[in-house]
């Protein structure tokens, strides 16, 4: 779906080396505990809340027993939340990336209840605009960033420079004469509002080109020159840091 992946995975032991990607991620324990280090405390999923971790956050995840633990999760663009609340505010912050707050599970429920089904445009664009306006009200005050009021015509017409010429090189300078927008206030705005850095959005449209080119069968060293990395170890550190394992193992785990 446009902006947004679902999975639905069981793992036990050490689940994901700590990383992080600019996206949400979000989800439910469906059995055992989902635990996690986040924001310099240890936090447990269990069956009957929800997980919501913040864009560009670092995290790991493991099992917190011996029995492991069965997940669905999915990974948002920000984009999409601020789209649905207006673009008027820094992105809702749940803290300590864990809620029992009712209307947020039922809105997750809305995209991840049903996994195996795809969902209809419409049915999608509800369930994004409901989970952006739960995570609004269920986000902790005392989390809350506090900027100055936010260019966000600016910096979304700067998001989608990126993600059209992620192969490319692109520069503060460049994004400055494309939006007419100073290149630092741009810089501020941009992390306020899509929860990450526009270099950090560039590597992470990058990575998106490649795991595409994965699932379709290229060679690990192919799809990283395809999508812009100078070499293979290149793009093996930044999809590590990432998503929290080496390409070989995702391709390993998609292609099981």
């Amino acid at each position: 779906m446009d902006g947004c992946e679902r999975i639905e995975a069981f793992f036990s032991g050490q689940a994901y080396e700590p990383h992080r990607h600019d996206t949400y991620a979000i989800g439910r324990t469906i059995s055992g505990v989902q635990r996690f280090h986040y924001r310099g405390q240890v936090s447990d999923g269990f069956p009957g809340n929800a997980i919501v971790l913040h864009p560009d956050e670092l995290h790991d995840g493991q099992a917190g027993t011996e029995d492991g633990f069965h997940y669905r999760m999915i990974y948002l663009d920000p984009a999409l939340v601020q789209k649905a609340l207006g673009g008027c505010r820094s992105l809702p912050f749940i803290a300590g990336g864990v809620s029992d707050d009712p209307r947020l599970l039922k809105a997750i429920d809305g995209i991840v209840a049903h996994m195996s089904e795809p969902m209809e445009a419409l049915q999608y664009d509800d369930a994004v605009f409901d989970l952006a306006h739960a995570l609004q009200a269920a986000a902790s005050p005392s989390g809350a960033r506090n900027f100055a009021p936010l260019d966000y015509r600016a910096a979304d017409t700067a998001r989608e420079f990126i993600r059209d010429v992620a192969g490319e090189a692109v520069s503060l300078a460049q994004l400055e004469r494309v939006t007419g927008r100073d290149r630092w206030k741009l810089s501020r705005d941009f992390r306020a509002l899509f929860g990450t850095s526009p270099y950090r959005y560039l590597i992470l449209r990058r990575l998106d080109r490649a795991k595409v080119a994965i699932i379709e069968g290229q060679p690990l060293v192919q799809a990283a020159l395809d999508a812009g990395f100078a070499d293979q170890a290149h793009f093996t550190r930044h999809f590590r840091n990432a998503f929290g394992m080496t390409p070989a193992r995702w391709r390993k785990l998609v292609h099981a």
